[in-house]
């Protein structure tokens, strides 16, 4: 099932502004949300948002907060989200970061006390179309268990990297340090899909490509096993200590994951001038000539999500009907 961009997104719009959201912030958090869907990461965007409407029902999430500064230092800020929308407090704070970098070459914002932000790639992505090279990363509650423990103590806490290119086919790496998101996990155990690598663990012990079985067992892989699991400490050790906020382990104390930490960094656009411009098109094209194993050609990360927009921007963003049909539900007649 497809529906247009505008639709889907004056429908997710429209279920905002029934939870007190103005129709400007309405129509910017919906656009994000959609966005996801567009560029074929459902699992966070149109799949998440019913979650989403749950979090601001139980108070998690304040639809009128916004983030305000609360320290500077040099090119650092702190800022404070107030428990506002996520993706809202992520797209201003990934904005101040580019409007510092302008002056100092660097800009870095650590933002606390905010949300689930869906997908991490959107903000490295701005920065990235503004022509910055963006760098984000968050915590996450307790759901990815340490290298040999059975316990999850550590966050699936993604990064995003962007490096911008004039065509604006920008190279971007978005990554959980679980091999696969739960969202990623979720929306394979919708399809009764398998993993096209092991993700996790089952509730055996065993290494598994079945993603029911990881989610009941809350054990996933971390990414390249204890590298992913040490990777993970220190992205969440980095946003806490920044943002004088929340960590993984306070966060897991909480009923459910809100108050989250996170950090964006912009580099100056005078940074990518012609001879960098250059030297990326050319590591790209040399990615591209590189023999391909199977048929599937070798691409660059990022590229896949490029080529999904334009595809679904010509015939319709692919919605789950299930999902479609409760969100339109719970839209204002």
């Amino acid at each position: 099932m497809r529906i247009p961009f505008e639709e889907l997104r004056r429908t997710l719009a429209r279920c905002l502004m029934e939870r007190g959201f103005t129709k400007d912030r309405a129509l910017r958090c919906a656009h994000i949300f959609a966005e996801n869907s567009l560029v074929g990461v459902a699992s966070h965007g149109l799949n998440r948002f019913p979650r989403f409407l749950q979090w601001i029902d139980h108070g998690w999430i304040d639809p009128v907060a916004e983030s305000v500064r609360m320290a500077t230092q040099g090119s650092f800020e702190r800022w404070d989200g107030n428990l506002g929308p996520g993706p809202l407090n992520a797209e201003q704070c990934m904005k101040r970061a580019t409007e510092i970098a302008i002056d100092n070459g660097l800009g870095c914002v650590a933002l606390r006390n905010t949300n689930h932000w869906m997908r991490a790639g959107t903000y490295a992505w701005q920065a990235a179309d503004n022509g910055f090279l963006g760098i984000c990363f968050t915590n996450t509650k307790p759901n990815l268990p340490p290298w040999g423990s059975l316990e999850p103590k550590l966050g699936n806490n993604p990064i995003a990297m962007a490096i911008p290119r004039a065509n604006g086919a920008h190279v971007l790496f978005d990554g959980a340090m679980s091999q696969f998101s739960y969202g990623a996990l979720e929306s394979a155990a919708r399809k009764h899909a398998v993993l096209p690598v092991p993700g996790g663990f089952n509730q055996a012990g065993e290494l598994t490509d079945n993603p029911a079985e990881i989610i009941a067992s809350q054990r996933p892989l971390p990414i390249g096993y204890w590298k992913g699991s040490g990777l993970s400490l220190l992205l969440d050790l980095f946003a806490t200590v920044l943002t004088e906020g929340r960590s993984t382990q306070e966060l897991g104390r909480q009923a459910d994951e809100y108050g989250v930490s996170q950090v964006f960094i912009a580099f100056s656009k005078a940074f990518v001038d012609s001879r960098a411009a250059d030297s990326i098109e050319r590591a790209v094209s040399n990615l591209h000539s590189a023999q391909a194993s199977d048929a599937a050609p070798v691409r660059y990360p990022g590229e896949r999500l490029f080529r999904i927009r334009a595809e679904n921007t010509e015939r319709g963003v692919p919605v789950d009907a299930r999902i479609w049909t409760e969100v339109s539900k719970l839209q204002a007649p």
